[in-house]
Order: structure tokens, then C-alpha cells, then sequence
């Protein structure tokens, strides 16, 4: 125990401060989300809609963001946008997490040529770049929305599996564990009831810092051509249609939708290092 000296008052401590940071991040999030929810009420104009009388506009009060070169509004697009941009990195990290966490849970548990197995295939995914193995998946099952999700999903899986791994085997040599085997509970039910209830929090929190990182993945994927596809109003789609205009000097097609995406990235990486912080976490 420490001593505090007499007449010396004690210095907070530093996770007692309100991050302010965090919560506007936090906040900005919640409206992006709450827009993209209300896309349909919020959005001045369907985001296919086309005007090639008000190509590459200018922001004004017929067009707040401005135009593409097909006259689509921006904030429509970027609003309608929002749904696939957030929803997409969503649907990845639960496909990776239920994988990589079954995997990491499995190797801890039995331990042994499982958690070689294991650990040998999670190496090999690991040597292999993450955009090159989707690419092939891409190759053998065509460009998508689904299938980059399938094929993020699945590069994503070891690095889970090797967190939750590492997780599970502090969490496997706690006694409470030994008391339900004694109790003649079989592995199953203790893995299932008890021992992944009580990683939850640190792996969720492992997830919210990965999001960002998804999203920016995905996003990479329809900017290559890879991901969504046209007429989408995909954000990494966007910048790469609105990639031509710049050489027109018109800016807006390809910087309101990389805005949003630095945003939204920037966001996400600042809730979700203060959550695996205030989760116990570690990456």
C-alpha cells in the first residue's frame, strides 16, 4: 500500500479525466449512423439520380456537396453511401470473429497438435499479404460487395484466432475453470457457458479497434474495383469515379467521399483504442 503524505493531495488519475476527444468522436459516429438510418428522409435526392445539366457542380443551394460528373448529388450519394460503408465492416469482423475466435478458443483449449494445427495455419495466412488472398477470392468468385466481405472476413480470422488464443490460455489457468471440470462439466460446456462469456470483453474490444481498419479495407477494395460495384454509392467507389473530374479541376467527387472516410477511420481508431483501454485489452 502507498503512503500519501500529509498536506500533499493526490494527483487524479489519468483515466479519471473525461476524454473529450473520445466522446466527440463518438458522437460524430452516432450521426453518421443515425444519417445513414435516415438516408431516405434526409437525403435531398435519390442517390442514382441523374442530371448531366448539373454536371460537377459546385456546392449551392440546389446542391449542397456539389455534383459528380453524371450530376448525382454528393450528399445524397454520401448519405446512402454511409449504409454500405458501415454495415459492410460490420458483417466482416462477425464473420472473422466467429472464426478466429472458435479457432483461438480451440487451440487454447486442447492445447497439444490442435493448437500446432492451429497455430500453423494462422502462420500461413499471416505470410500471405491479406489483399493479395482476397484478390483471389475475388478472381474465382467475382468482384462484389459479399464476396470482399467473405474474403476480408476470412484474412481477418487469424489475427483474432491469435488474440483470442492468447486470451484464452490466461483465461483457461484460472481455478474457477478447474472447479467446473471437478464438477464434471464437459469441455464444451465450459468453453461455451464460461470461458468465451468471460472474453468478451477484451475481444470486443479488439474488434472496435479493427473497425477502422475494415472499413479502410473495404473501402481500398471498391477504389481498386475490386468491391462494390456501380451504380452503388459505395464511398470507395466514389472517390474512384470521381478520381477523372480532379484533371477538370473539380475536386468535390473525390474529396467528399474520401473525407467521409478519413473521418469515419479517424473516428473508430480513437473510440476504439479508449474502449480496448478502458476493456483491458491489448493489441
Amino acid at each position: 500500500m502507498t503512503a500519501v503524505s500529509v498536506g500533499v493531495r493526490p494527483t487524479a488519475a489519468p483515466h479519471s479525466r473525461r476524454p473529450w476527444g473520445v466522446f466527440a468522436a463518438a458522437g460524430f459516429l452516432g450521426l453518421v449512423a443515425l444519417a445513414a438510418v435516415l438516408a431516405p428522409l434526409l437525403a435531398p435526392y435519390a442517390p442514382d439520380a441523374i442530371d448531366l445539366s448539373a454536371s460537377l457542380a459546385g456546392t449551392g443551394g440546389d446542391h449542397l456537396l456539389g455534383t459528380d460528373a453524371s450530376g448525382q448529388d454528393l450528399l445524397s450519394r454520401v448519405l446512402y453511401g454511409a449504409r454500405t460503408s458501415l454495415v459492410a465492416p460490420l458483417l466482416l469482423l462477425l464473420l472473422a470473429g466467429a472464426i478466429g475466435v472458435t479457432l483461438g478458443t480451440l487451440a487454447a483449449w486442447r492445447g497439444g497438435w490442435v493448437d500446432a494445427l492451429v497455430s500453423r495455419i494462422t502462420d500461413v495466412m499471416y505470410a500471405f499479404p491479406g489483399l493479395l488472398f482476397v484478390v483471389l477470392i475475388i478472381a474465382v468468385f467475382g468482384a462484389g460487395t459479399t464476396t470482399s466481405v467473405l474474403g476480408l472476413g476470412l484474412a481477418y480470422a487469424p489475427t483474432i484466432a491469435k488474440y483470442t488464443r492468447s486470451v484464452a490460455l490466461s483465461e483457461r489457468s484460472k481455478p474457477y475453470i478447474d472447479a467446473y471440470r471437478v464438477q464434471g462439466l464437459s469441455g464444451l460446456r465450459i468453453c461455451a457457458a464460461h470461458l468465451v462469456p468471460n472474453l468478451a470483453r477484451s475481444v470486443v474490444g479488439y474488434l472496435v479497434v479493427l473497425f477502422g481498419e475494415a472499413l479502410m479495407s473495404l473501402a481500398t477494395l471498391s477504389y481498386l474495383g475490386f468491391g462494390a460495384q456501380p451504380p452503388s454509392s459505395d464511398w470507395g467507389l466514389m472517390v474512384q469515379n470521381g478520381q477523372a473530374a480532379i484533371v477538370q479541376g473539380a475536386l468535390l467527387p473525390a474529396l467528399v467521399p474520401g473525407t467521409a472516410i478519413a473521418a469515419v477511420v479517424v473516428a473508430f481508431n480513437l473510440v476504439g483504442v479508449w474502449a480496448a483501454d478502458r476493456l483491458g485489452t491489448r493489441r
